[in-house]
């Protein structure tokens, strides 16, 4: 086996890379709260709280104008944080771009609903008329309110296609297409803010705020959507080298390019991919490296799971590849133990070999598990095997149906196993291991849970979802 020492410098290394790591995600929470806070301080300089304790519909008004600032504030921070922005992508990593991603998702488009009904209601009770007739006045003689009607049947569409039960039923390339109407909803909701929005224009420091606030996201999307990924592509010109089966339903597919090394990906991150086949080439797919990543040469691995990775399979040798990225903070950056543990299942197996290429530890340091329906189908076997041999990694692969009792992430044929003690068999000193996680989110939450019941610090855990 071929030992691989860790130099002295490593772990100085590490501790500088995590404070670097720890200041952009200060900075990402800080713009967060603050636009959040001086949205609310807005709000307070404008009167609301005097209507609020002045009671009837003045009050239900100021709520609702308050309801609607905070909405529209949250609803462009998710423009933003689909945009891509490198404060936010290295501040919350993708697991916590996904949480955030949700999080604010949920609240604009609960406080758009609750603005729609507190401002009907105020209306109503100021004029003396009924309130669905005051809803229907808004709509049809108010300027902007039928684009903002639109936007809004548009943002309750993205919210109920990206429930986890709808996802499930909808193939990623129809549901990715639909989540791009939160970028048509959040533009057909700028008129009726600006024309008759008293708190949009009450002020000059409102009317910068928010004209500044809605320019800057454009810009954002425009650059980091579109003028970015366009420059890298060109700048590295990434062609497919080698398609080759990977599993029995799956495939590997090797790019080269030129001074990917100033990329700066990292082992365990992703990135979104466009092959240039044909018809459909502008639909992205996040796929992750499933190697460690070199100056020249760049690989990842599928199942085929829809459309777009099935496509993948028919790839040509020379077609030319778009990327976006690299993102994901799934990385030996967050590494603090001298030990590692990956547990995958799937594809997220693909992330974890990549690592493992990567990384620096003395055989017997690392152990992988790995976890498929059927041994035929796992991704990355012969990486794995040279892994074993040449690194001394240890693999534990555990096909078979998942077991209906006992720890859900564990086959059958392991039901009668405790998940908690199974992992501190594995890995008895758990203080100085770092584990790795990734897998459907179903499934890596059964294994989050059993982790922390085994004793692993939150801070050794490192895990990336890509569901948003």
């Amino acid at each position: 086996m071929t030992a691989i020492l860790t130099p002295p410098a490593t772990a100085v290394h590490a501790a500088s890379r995590a404070r670097r790591r720890d200041a952009w995600n200060l900075g990402a929470v800080v713009v967060v709260w603050s636009t959040s806070l001086f949205v609310a301080a807005l709000w307070v300089v404008g009167g609301g709280v005097d209507a609020v304790l002045g009671g009837g519909g003045d009050a239900l008004n100021a709520i609702g104008r308050l309801a609607g600032l905070a909405s529209s504030n949250l609803l462009l921070l998710q423009v933003l944080l689909m945009a891509r922005v490198p404060l936010f992508e290295r501040g919350f990593g993708r697991d916590g771009m996904t949480r955030v991603h949700r999080l604010t998702g949920f609240w604009s488009l609960a406080l758009l609903l609750a603005h729609i009904v507190l401002q009907t209601l105020g209306y109503a009770a100021a004029a003396g008329v009924n309130p669905v007739g005051q809803l229907v006045e808004f709509v049809v003689d108010y300027p902007g309110m039928l684009l903002a009607a639109t936007a809004t049947a548009l943002l309750v569409l993205v919210a109920v296609t990206s429930m986890r039960r709808a996802r499930r039923r909808l193939r990623y390339e129809s549901w990715h297409l639909l989540h791009l109407y939160g970028y048509l909803g959040a533009g057909l909701a700028l008129p009726h803010q600006l024309w008759v929005g008293a708190d949009f224009t009450a002020s000059a420091l409102a009317t910068g705020y928010w004209w500044g606030l809605w320019i800057l996201t454009a810009l954002a999307v425009i650059v980091y959507r579109v003028i970015v990924p366009l420059v890298r592509s060109r700048r590295h010109a990434l062609r497919v080298a080698e398609v080759a089966p990977d599993g029995a339903d799956g495939v590997t597919v090797r790019m080269r390019g030129h001074g990917l090394d100033r990329l700066d990906a990292r082992p365990g991150q992703f990135f979104v991919w466009r092959f240039l086949d044909g018809p459909g080439w502008t639909r992205g797919h996040p796929l992750s490296l499933s190697s460690a990543p070199s100056a020249t040469e760049l690989r990842v691995s599928a199942r085929f799971a829809g459309d777009g990775t099935a496509r993948l399979a028919a790839l040509r040798p020379g077609t030319p590849a778009l990327i976006e990225g690299p993102y994901g903070r799934m990385t030996g950056d967050g590494r603090r133990g001298r030990r590692l543990l990956m547990i995958g299942a799937g594809a997220g197996v693909a992330p974890l070999v990549s690592l493992l290429e990567g990384e620096q530890y003395l055989p017997g340091e690392a152990t992988i598990i790995t976890r498929d329906t059927t041994p035929e189908v796992a991704l990355r076997s012969d990486a794995l095997a040279a892994l074993v041999r040449d690194r001394g990694v240890q693999h534990i692969a555990l096909p078979g149906p998942r077991a209906r009792s006992g720890a859900p992430w564990l086959p059958e044929s392991h039901a009668q196993w405790d998940g908690a003690q199974a992992l501190r068999h594995l890995a008895p000193d758990v203080q100085d291991h770092d584990v790795y996680v990734c897998g459907p989110p179903a499934w890596m939450d059964a294994v989050l849970r059993d982790l922390r019941r085994a004793g692993f610090p939150a801070s050794r855990i490192h895990r990336e979802s890509f569901v948003v």
